[in-house]
């Protein structure tokens, strides 16, 4: 009976591995074209990925180096959006305080590597493991303590208060000392293998690395039960609670693990700058990741990556440029909010579930329709309601 299981687990084994394969061949692709796409860049433009070799050391000039620098900072963004979407797309609440996460996850390793590390003769790779754990995990705690605080509110209560605490997170170290206030400071001395101005292409396949597990790690938790009385709560949470959820125990795990990864795209930011200033805790952190995750899709694993790679990349090819406008010529970095805006207004109109929702209802119908003629009858064609 043993060896009969045995055989039956075995082959098995090989049919399980071909339909993952084959439910995910797409992204399995995109992550081999982001493996190679610094050196596809290379080969295109004649350009060395790990830079220009001046002396003993690498320059990190030439177009390969530049784009590794732009995709760096699509998946910092996408990393911020997925956390942010993780309780604004799946769990249905509004959050405009997820700055705090993401710029205080830059502060506490940019101190742990300078001012703990360094200053005590630790090291910058103790000051480095450090920070990374302590601030993962404070972030955590913060989005429990933040949690269980204002949860209890609903709605737009819940969304000032969230603002509020992270103005005040904002105002504090933009007046404190320790971090020289408004001018913040700078990293100075990160190992060669993790300093973007000397091996953007090491720190390219770190950023690349956190962004796939931030991918699957969402996918999973969402796929999970847990996931799935988060979209309950979505839809209806006194229904949800009406069953016997308790709503507020998941609504806190949401934003404790939202914060969580919030906090390691902030070490991120910190590390591509190398410097830690009061910025990183403004609302544009907020505002930005809200607004690709509905540009992108709501709800959706694709959406926020698709919003944060297509609004950087616009802003990449855009930012520099200038139009004419009756008769004068103005530089799109002066009107870039006000162009975002419209941006914002035509896709929403033009995509009302966002781009990814609006793809995957357009398709879900047609498959219904395709079914309905198949089947010898007139398809319906009205819109699901969501």
């Amino acid at each position: 009976m043993a060896e009969q299981r045995s055989i039956i687990d075995s082959s098995a084994r090989p049919s399980l591995l071909i339909m993952m394969l084959r439910e995910n061949w797409f992204y399995i692709l995109v992550v081999v074209l982001l493996i190679a796409f610094p050196f596809i860049v290379g080969a295109l433009t004649e350009s060395s990925p790990y830079g220009v070799p001046r002396g003993d050391r690498m320059i990190m000039r030439g177009e390969s180096v530049r784009w590794q620098s732009v995709l760096i900072e699509v998946y910092i963004l996408a990393i911020l959006t997925m956390s942010y979407n993780l309780i604004f797309g799946f769990t249905g609440v509004i959050s405009f305080g997820h700055a705090m996460f993401f710029g205080l996850g830059g502060y506490i390793l940019g101190l742990s590597v300078e001012y703990v590390a360094i200053d005590n003769g630790l090291g910058v790779g103790v000051g480095l493991l450090v920070g990374l754990v302590a601030g993962v995990l404070i972030c955590g705690l913060l989005g429990l303590l933040v949690g269980f605080v204002s949860l209890r509110l609903r709605g737009v209560y819940f969304t000032i208060f969230t603002l509020a605490i992270a103005e005040m997170f904002y105002i504090y170290f933009s007046r404190w000392r320790v971090t020289n206030a408004e001018d913040g400071f700078a990293l100075t001395d990160l190992p060669t293998w993790l300093d973007p101005t000397q091996n953007r292409l090491n720190f390219y396949y770190i950023a690349l690395i956190l962004f796939v597990f931030t991918f699957l790690f969402i996918r999973r938790i969402v796929n999970s039960p847990t996931g799935a009385v988060f979209k309950a709560i979505r839809e209806n949470e006194d229904r949800a609670q009406s069953i016997g959820y308790n709503t507020l125990r998941y609504k806190l795990i949401s934003i404790t693990i939202a914060g969580m990864l919030a906090a390691v795209a902030g070490m991120l930011q910190i590390l591509l700058n190398k410097k830690v200033g009061p910025e990183i805790l403004g609302v544009a952190y907020t505002v930005d990741p809200l607004l690709m995750t509905i540009i992108g899709g709501i709800g959706t694993f694709n959406g926020p990556v698709i919003g944060s790679a297509g609004l950087h990349l616009l802003d990449v090819f855009l930012r520099d440029s200038t139009i004419i406008v009756f008769g004068s010529v103005v530089e799109i970095s002066t009107i870039w909010n006000l162009l975002l805006g419209i941006i914002f207004i035509v896709v929403v109109i033009i995509f009302p579930h966002g781009i990814v929702g609006t793809w995957a209802r357009w398709r879900a119908r047609r498959q219904t329709a395709s079914k309905a003629l198949r089947a010898g009858r007139a398809p319906d064609t009205r819109l699901s309601q969501s």
